[in-house]
């Protein structure tokens, strides 16, 4: 059982299932397209999913070894990216429906791509968490 490829999955499932009970005690309403969809929302799943393989190998293998280095630095550019460049696009997205609505064209962009510090903040943690989980 390779620990290294079932972490970060058990992190990403259990994360996606957050964030559908999160609107599902926030909206009332169930959404299953959002247990599907890992874009935006409390907590950064992209960010939990990366964040449990690079702990995991600190915990496990040390944190002072060059690939718990690799995988930390490539889990910060994700997490960088998820509050920069997704959450612009979103904002993008956003603007271009607006306009798209004004001349009424049917077809309307995904909004909801990128994150808030804190969401990514907590998916770091929470893919933390995880991967002490499976370290013990």
């Amino acid at each position: 059982m390779n620990l290294y490829i079932i972490c970060p999955f058990v992190a990403l499932i259990t994360c996606q299932l957050i964030k559908f009970l999160g609107e599902l005690i926030k909206t009332k309403k169930i959404n299953i397209y959002r247990l599907l969809n890992g874009n935006g929302g409390m907590p950064s799943t992209h960010t939990t999913f990366i964040s449990s393989i690079a702990m995991l190998i600190g915990f496990k293998l040390g944190f002072d070894t060059p690939l718990f280095a690799l995988s930390f630095i490539t889990s910060l550019i994700i997490a960088y990216d998820g509050m920069g460049v997704r959450r612009e696009s979103g904002k993008q997205a956003n603007a271009i429906n607006i306009l798209l609505r004004k001349e009424k064209i049917s077809l309307n962009l995904k909004e909801q791509l990128g994150h808030q510090p804190l969401e990514v903040i907590i998916g770091y943690l929470y893919g933390t968490l995880i991967a002490f989980l499976f370290s013990l």
